[in-house]
């Protein structure tokens, strides 16, 4: 198992709700790597609110997650991912093959910029899910879906070994299940893969936590995290 040094820890920045530095929490600990988590101050009423100093100092963005390791300071989820796997590479969790691994980056890439869009879409209309926009969301998301769907007909992940893109994607899918747009039963392939998901111990200790923080403040949780939240 990989552990960097203590003068070499790694302080990640996330929020109790924050799909992207989710994302980089399973990757580090998929990799065995001990680091510090800071959970900067979210409230539903009033965002991320005060914002943290070194999330501010560090990134322009002004949003987590933020990764800092010594002298090093970087942010953006999918650049984190590329920082890990070059500091850390056992595990790997991008393919090794050069045009399997780009394939693999344009999952990601696609998780975060073509289907979670149509979620942010949905924040604000979780009561009004049958107006025009939203319905033109949830069915470009679910359209995306089934793209997902049709490649694991041959694979069990979605790149074929378990890695990035699916952990990408599976953060994804949690909010557009919490947002109005679930997976549907035309999808069995994606149920099964997001409950194989779910069992991964990494998977389970940050989305579960995930999900016993949303219940902590009276906000449903998706059945299918149910059982991580619980554990």
């Amino acid at each position: 198992m990989v552990r960097p040094m203590d003068t070499d820890r790694i302080t990640l920045y996330s929020g109790p709700l924050s799909m992207f530095g989710a994302k980089v929490q399973i990757g580090l600990h998929e990799k065995g790597i001990d680091f510090d988590l800071v959970l900067v101050p979210f409230e539903f009423a009033s965002g991320y609110s005060p914002k943290h100093p070194e999330v501010l100092r560090i990134n322009p963005k002004r949003q987590v997650p933020v990764l800092v390791r010594g002298d090093l300071e970087l942010f953006d989820s999918t650049q984190l991912f590329e920082y890990i796997e070059d500091a850390f590479p056992e595990p790997p969790l991008w393919p090794r093959d050069v045009a399997a691994r780009a394939r693999a980056r344009r999952l990601e890439h696609e998780s975060d910029e073509v289907y979670f869009p149509h979620i942010i879409k949905l924040m604000g209309l979780e009561d009004a899910l049958q107006c025009e926009p939203a319905q033109a969301a949830i069915a470009a998301a679910q359209g995306h879906c089934l793209r997902i769907e049709a490649l694991l007909a041959d694979r069990e992940w979605l790149a074929g070994d378990f890695g990035y893109a699916d952990i990408a994607f599976y953060m994804a899918t949690l909010f557009g299940e919490r947002k109005g747009a679930p997976l549907t039963d035309a999808m069995p392939r994606l149920h099964d893969w997001r409950r194989r998901m779910t069992q991964r111990a990494s998977v389970a200790r940050v989305a579960g936590a995930m999900g016993r923080w949303l219940k902590g403040q009276g906000r449903p949780v998706p059945a299918f995290l149910r059982e991580a939240v619980e554990a």
